[in-house]
């Protein structure tokens, strides 16, 4: 039988702390948007009270959850029991994040001892609202073998490479290759969209099909020139509206004068 919560009690923090695996979720506002479910090794994550829940986020292909949260703040913690009694717990809450070398990313790193690895990309604190825990009869046995490494070992290897003077191996440059963008357009890591907008690292397209976003990189990107506003465009479109209306009003004798003084105005 389900039951909720406003903090989460002390037996369901104890049995938290045990678990090997958890799930966020994650959405943006808008209808047409995509919910995202991802998947976390629990080898770093933990509680800091009964109302705030904290995970060692690292870096991979994906950046939903971080796009999100800096749009709307909304996500759901999930954790449940692969061995023992069955037991499926939620937390709802909203999450802040806490971007790798920010002045509270290292504040919180050393505060709480945290072990940090070439992969990590943040500190997700989620301030918990709401608390449920269910049944999870229909959750079947798994046993726990061990960690992979492989991650590890990706993100090894390129600072390694960095280290020995390859220079586009390095965090920021692929953030702004992956994680600069959602799926959605929405954007991610701010360093990695810094670091494409200075060093014109065109990002990768994540979706194809009817179903793409028009916008993959914002409403304000440019292809050609990355960071600059659209707006510029329709500064454009406004002013050649301007100079149909004028030339169509100005006589016959003064068109041509109007039209190259206008061209000067608009730098064309």
């Amino acid at each position: 039988m389900g039951a909720f919560y406003e903090t989460i009690p002390e037996n369901i923090q104890e049995w938290i702390l045990k678990q090997k695996i958890l799930w966020v979720a994650t959405a943006p506002l808008s209808a047409e948007g995509h919910i995202n479910v991802s998947p976390k090794g629990g080898k770093s994550f933990g509680i800091l009270d009964d109302k705030t829940f904290w995970y060692h986020e690292l870096t991979g292909s994906g950046i939903e959850t971080i796009s999100h949260l800096r749009e709307n703040g909304r996500i759901t913690v999930m954790f449940n029991a692969f061995e023992g009694s069955p037991r499926i717990v939620r937390l709802w809450g909203h999450g802040r994040i806490l971007e790798r070398e920010s002045p509270e990313f290292n504040a919180f790193v050393e505060e709480h001892n945290v072990k940090t690895i070439p992969a990590t990309r943040s500190i997700i604190i989620v301030d918990v609202h709401q608390v449920g825990s269910s049944c999870g009869y229909s959750v079947p046995f798994y046993e726990f073998q061990k960690f992979r490494s492989t991650l590890d070992q990706v993100f090894e290897k390129k600072q390694k490479n960095y280290e020995e003077g390859k220079s586009e191996e390095t965090m920021d440059r692929y953030w702004a290759y992956k994680n600069a963008w959602s799926i959605d357009g929405l954007p991610g890591m701010k360093r990695g969209v810094e670091c494409g907008e200075k060093e014109k690292v065109e990002p990768i397209v994540k979706m194809v099909g009817p179903n793409a976003p028009s916008s993959p990189f914002g409403s304000g990107y440019s292809r050609s020139r990355p960071g600059v506003q659209v707006a510029s465009s329709y500064a454009w479109l406004l002013l050649c509206v301007l100079l149909a209306f004028v030339v169509g009003r100005a006589s016959a004798g003064h068109e041509f004068e109007l039209i190259q003084r206008l061209k000067m105005m608009a730098g064309v």
